[in-house]
Order: structure tokens, then sequence, then C-alpha cells
């Protein structure tokens, strides 16, 4: 079973339905991840559906369910207000989802956790620079998360991604001229689309990478590098 958290229960629904398709069995819920309590009663009510959660992938993002990720402001220009969409989602959201269900995976002896975040986080982004703090705190929880977690067979690592073709990104597309000065800075001249994110993801939570914890990866056609 795969349980689908989404802030809006009909787009749950919808994801599930896609997975239903499938031939995998999807179960909705909603959820604010930036709301302690909500995401503690989500996951009573998926475990008891779907059983003890053992894959937990941290995928929400952005500032919150209807902030656009775009955000021209000067920091200096904003107030602790403007701050917290950004770090509600992107850093107590990761926070409060695996707190909800990691203490299962390490009495079980078994876990795998990933946090999808961002080369913002890596690198720096000057007009997403709460979003950069916030992406760059949820990779440092992940990476002190897989040291308190190894003993007991769980990982944990991170996904990092640069632009992908997504909902989010609708005025980067529509707008040809932007969109090619924005492709010239990827050596993979391309949007990132879903599945390249998916694909690693997959990987991380498989049996082939029970050895690797503690890890940030990009997926980012070369925006920036690792070494």
């Amino acid at each position: 079973m795969v349980i689908v958290n989404d802030f809006y229960q009909e787009r749950a629904k919808a994801t599930a339905a896609e997975i239903d398709l499938l031939g995998a069995q999807g179960v909705p819920v909603a959820a604010d991840v930036s709301d302690f309590e909500a995401v503690k009663n989500m996951v009573s009510t998926a475990e008891a559906q779907a059983g003890p959660i053992d894959i937990l992938v941290n995928n929400a993002g952005n500032a919150g369910p209807t902030e656009s990720i775009h955000d021209s402001t000067p920091f200096w220009l904003t107030q602790p207000t403007d701050w917290q969409p950004w770090l509600s989602a992107n850093l107590y959201g990761v926070l409060n989802c695996t707190h909800a269900v990691v203490g299962g995976m390490v009495d079980r002896g078994f876990g795998r956790v990933v946090a999808v975040v961002s080369d913002a986080g890596r690198v720096g982004e000057p007009n997403l620079v709460v979003y950069s703090a916030a992406k760059a705190g949820a990779a440092g929880f992940i990476r002190a998360l897989a040291k308190a977690t190894g003993h007991a067979g769980v990982t944990a690592n991170c996904v990092a991604l640069s632009a992908m073709n997504t909902p989010a990104t609708q005025a980067l597309t529509a707008d040809p001229r932007l969109l090619d000065r924005v492709l010239k800075r990827y050596p993979i001249p391309r949007l990132g689309e879903p599945a390249d994110a998916a694909n690693l993801v997959l990987f991380l939570v498989s049996d082939a990478a029970s050895w690797i914890t503690g890890q940030t990866y990009p997926v980012n056609g070369g925006y920036s590098l690792a070494l």
C-alpha cells in the first residue's frame, strides 16, 4: 500500500487513484504537514488502514499549498511573518512527519526516510533566502537523523532538486525567453521531470541502498555539482 498525504483531500484521492491504476493500492489522507497534531492524527488514520509505515518520503515544499515558489522580495525587506510559510512547509513539515513515524521504524528495526530538498539549500538562491535556509535545515536534520537511527536499520537521505517541470513552474514554462535564459545555466538544457526524482527516491528506499545513509544527492541536470 502507498499512503498519499496532501493538504487537499481531493488531490490525495486523485493521486491514490493513479496508484490504483498501476496495480498497487493508494490510501488517500489529508493533513497540513506543518501542523504537528494534524500529522499525528493523519498517521494514525493511515496506519489503521495500511499498517505500520516503513518508508517515508517527505515531499511537501514550496511555501505551503497555495503560495508560489517565486519571491523576489529582498530578505531585508521581509518580516518574520513572511518567513513562516517557507519554514513551515520545508523544515517543520519534515520534522513533524518524520517524528510521527521514525520511532516505529526504530522499534521494528527497519525504515527508510527520504527528504526531497532543493539545490537552494545546497548553494543558496538570492531571491529565495528563507527557502534556502529551510531546505538546508531539512538536509542537516536528515544527516543527524541518519547517525541517530542507523544502528536500528533505518536509513535517511536527501534528494536535492533544481528547476522541475511541475505546476509550481508554470510561469517559467509559459515564457519561452525566460525558460531559455534559465536553461542556459544547465549542462543538460531541460527542466527536471518528476520521474527523474522518483527514480532516485525508489533506489534510496530499496535494498540496493541499504548501506547508504546521511547523504544528499543532487538531481539537477548539472545546475550545481557535488563531490
